[in-house]
């Protein structure tokens, strides 16, 4: 059967990310189907097989052409996230077709694709890296330093770094809070699956060279502020602008470390005083400062006062939680 679309929304739009879109009818065996389909966990299993594959058919040619020997370098960076990308969204566009559903209720709808959303995390990242970087200022723990480069040159890298971190970015908050977010979802509840999917995420920057366990916790918290706003906006476009411009002010505008990584083409010879680690967060960068952890609690009231819960949304919470009893 099929539900009716909240009030005053399209039927077309009454799903949001991380939310079942109708029930369906169990067609097979129940270790492998539930009463809304093909269970998460094999949805899920099903999904990472499908993405490695396309990873691995781009792998080839890449391997074979791509000469570049620097993991710091923005076009290696470039090329290895459009990759990442292109696996997680492609094998998410398959699992769409296979389970019946539009792509864009994985969090990431084509029709506001780079739009208002997008700018406004854009707005958020911005602020919240010069806070961070601002209280290091006044407290005399950070020096912009001079231009590493001038003219058309500013232009050219700071092209390819907004480039870079857009693209850090998509695959990041897709793999973390697109399509396996709404799957687990589907099994565990939505901020249940955002826990667990918050820990891999900061699990996996642990892995970075200079990373420290300050950084991976303030990682963890990241991971569920973003996982708030797509519980707020009802998609990921808000969450890939904030996190790529949080990106970008670290490795390019403030030239400071990015998770333990410092960038080729960053805009000046930026220096910060290490022996406060505490405020600047050391070789891990600004996300392991103790203003990165005020400036998220900030960002979630901002958050929650700019995208309330509306009337809506809460009717479409109420016919999700009618859904998941069935």
């Amino acid at each position: 059967m099929d539900f009716p679309a909240a009030p005053n929304q399209p039927a077309e739009e009454a799903n949001q990310p991380g939310q079942l879109e109708r029930p369906r009818v169990s067609l097979g065996h129940p270790f492998f189907y539930n009463d809304l389909g093909i269970r998460s966990g094999w949805r899920l299993l099903l999904y990472f097989s499908l993405g490695l594959l396309i990873y691995g058919v781009e792998l080839v040619p890449v391997s074979f052409f791509y000469l570049g020997r620097n993991p710091l370098g923005v076009w290696t960076i470039i090329l290895g996230e459009s990759m990442t990308f292109a696996a997680a969204f492609g094998a998410a566009l398959l699992m769409a077709r296979l389970e019946d559903r539009r792509s864009g209720v994985y969090g990431l709808p084509s029709a506001s694709a780079f739009g208002k959303s997008f700018g406004q995390g854009i707005l958020f990242g911005l602020c919240e890296i010069s806070l961070i970087v601002g209280f290091m200022w006044l407290l005399g723990s950070y020096s912009f330093g001079a231009l590493s480069f001038h003219g058309w040159k500013i232009i050219q890298w700071g092209a390819l770094w907004f480039l870079a971190a857009v693209l850090i970015a998509l695959p990041e908050e897709f793999l973390f809070r697109g399509y396996t977010q709404y799957t687990l979802a589907d099994g565990i509840g939505f901020w249940p699956a955002a826990i667990i999917l918050s820990l891999v995420f900061a699990a996996v920057h642990k892995t970075n060279p200079g990373e420290n366990w300050v950084g991976v916790i303030n990682i963890f918290f990241t991971g569920l502020l973003w996982a708030f706003t797509l519980k707020r906006t009802g998609s990921l476009w808000l969450a890939v602008g904030w996190h790529a411009a949080f990106d970008f002010g670290e490795s390019f505008l403030y030239s400071v470390p990015n998770s333990g990584g410092v960038f080729e083409g960053h805009l000046s010879n930026a220096s910060i005083t290490h022996g406060r680690t505490w405020l600047t967060g050391g070789s891990v960068g600004p996300e392991g400062s103790i203003f990165a952890f005020a400036t998220l609690g900030l960002g979630a009231v901002v958050i929650h006062f700019w995208f309330p819960v509306t009337e809506t949304k809460q009717a479409s919470g109420r016919l999700d939680s009618s859904v998941n009893q069935l």
